[in-house]
């Protein structure tokens, strides 16, 4: 098995905001895994959720110091490169998990939503994201958004550093905006809230009426993410009963460790394949949620459509779609991840079924 890797940039047509800052481009890396004539690739990047980061540099540094390690091996079984793939970082692992995946895909010639017999009908809308920003700069983003694509769910970021008058007079904007868009097509947008970490406990009781009033249907991650498991869960523990919503975790649900621990305080989950170290670690997650009775949401980064694609593959077991990342992006090296309307359609290719647009530099 031989294994490259190369850097690709990525910018956004929009920089995201959001409540621990804001971002316009970064660098991503292209894993590509080539056994018995077939190519496998997978895609991975640094991220930071404010109590856990890593770096493009450092994920680079694990993949190429495991690189020889892989010479004498074959990609399947899967099973037996568990515990090489155990010893990586999440965004490491979930790079060489990806391009074994699509390496597999391709050698039975089948998409792995297929393979895993999902059902691409299932699938439901995505989510289209607000960040952060004065009233006026939000809505046009959001008018931007109904320009490219129906976008019938609607992602504001609230947790503004400005505080909750800042957040309140966002929610007021953009709700208002959903109404009257109503009442011109007839047509009703769902209203979602995250916070990214951004309020305390007392804050988050304090955003709950006027969340439930302006009509969001579900709030995500209202309180920063904890490095001690015990606190982080108590801080859901403490939140859920008075919550009128669904409550979901996004920073503090890695793994399905994290998913059990959480799963008597929250009704859902945001898998993140950067998060769970790629696909076989989020098909249990989003398994073991539905057997919960939570619902899945499955997100993203600043990700191109490789990694988008291969969230794609889960796409039947998601409630809450938000896989947006390639939709804001002027230099996607990826072609492949197609929407109708605004619901992506996991790709029919074999493997993740993204192909490669140009070389990346």
């Amino acid at each position: 098995m031989r294994l490259r890797l190369r850097r690709f940039p990525l910018t956004k047509a929009v920089p995201l905001a959001i409540s621990r800052g804001s971002t316009s481009a970064v660098e991503h890396l292209l894993v590509v895994l080539e056994h018995d004539g077939i190519t496998g690739c997978g895609e991975t990047g640094g991220f930071d959720t404010g109590h856990r980061a890593y770096e493009t540099t450092a994920i680079a540094a694990e993949l190429e110091a495991l690189a020889p390690c892989l010479v004498p091996m074959a990609p399947e079984p899967l099973q037996a490169l568990e515990p090489l793939l155990a010893g990586l970082s999440p965004p490491a692992r979930c790079g060489l998990d990806l391009a074994l995946h699509d390496w597999w895909g391709q050698r039975l010639g089948q998409p792995l939503h297929r393979l895993w017999s999902l059902d691409p009908g299932a699938c439901v809308a995505t989510s289209v994201t607000l960040g952060l920003g004065e009233p006026a700069a939000v809505l046009a983003r959001l008018e931007r958004w109904w320009q490219q694509l129906p976008a019938t769910r609607i992602k504001l970021k609230l947790g503004s550093p400005d505080g909750l008058a800042h957040d309140l007079a966002l929610l007021e904007t953009v709700a208002a905006a959903l109404e009257q868009r109503r009442r011109a097509t007839g047509v009703a947008c769902e209203l979602q809230v995250d916070a990214n970490g951004g309020w305390t406990l007392d804050a988050a009781r304090a955003m709950l009426e006027p969340l439930a009033r302006a009509g969001v249907v579900l709030l995500e991650q209202p309180l920063a993410p904890q490095a001690d498991a015990e606190a982080d869960t108590a801080g859901f523990a403490a939140l859920h009963p008075l919550c009128p919503l669904p409550l979901v975790a996004d920073e503090s649900c890695w793994d399905l460790a994290d998913l059990l621990r959480q799963a008597p305080h929250v009704d859902g989950i945001n898998i993140k394949l950067l998060k769970s170290g790629g696909l076989a670690e989020a098909l249990l997650m989003a398994r073991t949620a539905r057997r919960l009775g939570l619902g899945v949401m499955m997100g993203c980064y600043s990700d191109a459509a490789l990694l988008n694609g291969a969230a794609a593959q889960l796409l039947p077991l998601v409630n809450w779609p938000d896989l947006d990342s390639h939709l804001n992006l002027v230099d996607d090296p990826f072609s492949g991840l197609h929407l109708d309307a605004d619901v992506l359609v996991p790709p029919s290719g074999a493997g993740l079924g993204i192909s490669l647009r140009q070389e990346p530099c």
